[in-house]
């Protein structure tokens, strides 16, 4: 995998901390493995979901949101429009995915958000459809099934101060230990702790905990917004 160069001015992760057991580097295999067999049996669902989701908002079915990736990288994490207002066109050249750098987005989200304004919309968030798209960066070794969520550089720079670097010794992952904790519930600071307790006591009996509950919260939707 090429590295890309660090996001902004945001520092790349020393190499010194990268050294990572060979045991890891053997379920990140599994993992990619395991995520093109998931695009695969998805993918009818994804194509179906963004036909409609074209249909209903008249803008690109896909966005992809500016993150912070592995090593301090730019990652354009991709994910199924569930934002969109009643006058909302597609505009000419931009294609089916849409390209957003926007920091402050994401930290704006509520129960009640008023962007999410389709019924459909909030279905998808709530059991995680528009999140299906991610198992492309898997497949391509730019985030893991399991691990830190990806944010944006300001929500790193902000809320993970001194301990951003730790962050970013592991791959960002579609699910993670505070998704599995409470989710949207969770105060901000409460996920910067979880974030952090998984990279620093990260092992096979937690990762298999976290794997199986997030079966049960896509199912469920619980405290998903």
């Amino acid at each position: 995998m090429t590295v890309e160069q660090p996001v902004a001015s945001f520092p790349a992760v020393r190499q010194d901390i990268l050294i990572e057991d060979w045991s890891w580097r053997v379920v990140g295999a599994c993992e990619r493995i395991a995520a093109l067999f998931l695009l695969t049996v998805t993918a009818p669902a994804v194509l179906a979901s963004a036909v409609l989701v074209w249909i209903l908002s008249r803008r690109a079915p896909f966005i992809a949101h500016r993150r912070v990736g592995w090593r301090g990288s730019s990652l354009w994490m991709l994910k199924l429009r569930t934002m969109w207002d009643s006058n909302g066109t597609w505009p000419a050249g931009r294609g089916f995915v849409e390209f957003i750098a926007d920091d402050a987005g994401p930290a704006h989200k509520q129960a009640s958000d008023a962007r999410v304004t389709h019924a459909f919309a909030r279905f998808c968030r709530r059991h995680s459809i528009d999140e299906l798209p991610q198992f492309w960066h898997v497949v391509r070794g730019e985030m893991l099934l399991i691990g830190p969520r990806p944010i944006t550089p300001t929500e790193l720079r902000e809320n993970y101060g001194a301990a951003a670097e730790e962050i970013l010794q592991i791959k960002p992952g579609i699910a993670g230990l505070w998704q599995t904790s409470g989710r949207n519930r969770l105060s901000y600071a409460e996920r910067c702790s979880l974030d952090l307790e998984f990279v620093r006591r990260r092992s096979p009996g937690m990762y298999l905990r976290i794997l199986l509950r997030t079966v049960g919260e896509v199912c469920s939707g619980a405290n998903t917004w």
